[in-house]
């Protein structure tokens, strides 16, 4: 069955109405009519069976029937906290770590960050990387959107990691290597140039361990995106 997203509240037993590209999707692209079965989902970490009851000009209405199992989030809660990068890499850093199955990103400003974000522009970059969450949930089929969190401070952020049993901050001067237990997990990847060394012991000092990626220098996106792997093999669901 075709899965479609909607932001409306979905319960067994009620009727959800899908506008938008999703409705003219269903109706134009795929010609779907009255009887057939379609998933609806909405981010939140469920997916449905429904059937379609009317198909009008500009919306389509379902009967939602049933809650479907679906074991497709990771055991692990794994937050990325990410010092800004350059915009672009900012933008493209959302899909993979949708795809990878990354339950929270929290941007923040470092002490190198090289671009810094501006206060006009950044409700608009705020929308863009929800809605390039919102697609990744379609196409990597997960159940619950990724979290963009808004902008914060490196303090804010050391103050969020108090809330998760295992705290890391990933610098290419550490040498130890990841724990091996832990089920809340925030993990601080730096900017372009790495993160100072006032702020690596501020967050040791707040608990966090420094650890490695390994013997090589990693670009600062592929650093991220190498963390998230490590983390979901060694916490998650990628091990199996």
């Amino acid at each position: 069955m075709r899965r479609f997203f909607t932001d409306a509240l979905i319960t067994e037993n009620l009727n959800i109405i899908i506008t938008g590209s999703e409705a003219n999707h269903i109706k134009n692209v795929l010609r779907l009519r009255a009887g057939d079965k379609i998933i609806l989902f909405n981010g939140s970490g469920h997916e449905y069976k429904a059937e379609i009851i009317a198909v009008s000009s500009n919306s389509v209405e379902a009967a939602v029937l049933q809650s479907i199992e679906s074991w497709r989030e990771s055991p692990a809660d794994i937050i990325i906290a990410q010092a800004f990068l350059k915009e672009k890499k900012m933008d493209e850093m959302i899909r993979p770590l949708s795809e990878l199955g990354i339950s929270r990103w929290i941007p923040f400003i470092a002490e190198r960050s090289v671009s810094r974000p501006d206060e006009k522009r950044l409700a608009a970059r705020y929308e863009r990387w929800k809605s390039i969450a919102k697609e990744s949930l379609k196409q990597c089929r997960r159940i619950k959107m990724l979290e963009i969190a808004p902008v914060l401070s490196f303090e804010e952020i050391l103050r969020i990691g108090q809330d998760c049993d295992l705290r890391l901050i990933f610098w290419e001067k550490a040498v130890e290597a990841i724990p091996t237990q832990g089920h809340k997990i925030i993990a601080l990847l730096g900017p372009e140039g790495g993160f100072s060394e006032s702020e690596v012991k501020m967050a040791q000092d707040a608990g966090f361990a420094a650890v490695t990626l390994g013997p090589r220098i990693l670009r600062a996106e592929t650093a991220t995106i190498a963390a998230s792997v490590m983390l979901q093999h060694c916490f998650g669901d990628m091990g199996l």
